[in-house]
């Protein structure tokens, strides 16, 4: 590997180390009642939008809940030297976004059928870091 290579190699390294993130792949919940929960934490601090999707009676929540646990570990796990009281960390940015269906067939009047589209969906969180330090 070039010099060149290598340095901006170790510049995208140090770049992703802020970055933590977590995906929930086919989430069997519709992505509209998904969508609803994760507009009440975006942008919110950390320790709020857990209290937030804990004492959500909405179903989502309890998905939603995982998954920032999730990225909270993930980025424990990128700065192991540094606490998340210090961090500042919030919801930077939350994705929903459509999977694929299950269509199912229910009996109709009159020997009809009509089609019951079982939907789900993908959810992306990202966290950011407000007091970001530098080494």
């Amino acid at each position: 590997m070039g010099s060149r290579k290598h340095n901006m190699a170790l510049q995208l390294k140090e770049a992703r180390k802020s970055r933590a993130f977590a995906k929930i792949t086919n989430c069997p919940t519709s992505p509209r009642k998904m969508r609803l929960v994760a507009d009440l934490v975006r942008g919110v601090e950390v320790e709020k939008a857990l209290q937030i999707l804990k004492f959500s009676p909405k179903e989502a929540s309890r998905n939603l809940e995982k998954l920032l646990m999730s990225a909270i570990a993930n980025w424990q796990a990128k700065n192991e030297d540094a606490s998340i009281e210090d961090a500042g960390l919030f919801v930077k940015t939350i994705c929903v976004d459509s999977a694929g269906m299950l269509k199912r067939l229910r009996p109709a009047p009159q020997g009809r059928a009509h089609r019951i589209r079982k939907r789900s969906n993908h959810v992306t969180l990202e966290l950011g870091s407000k007091n970001i330090q530098s080494n």
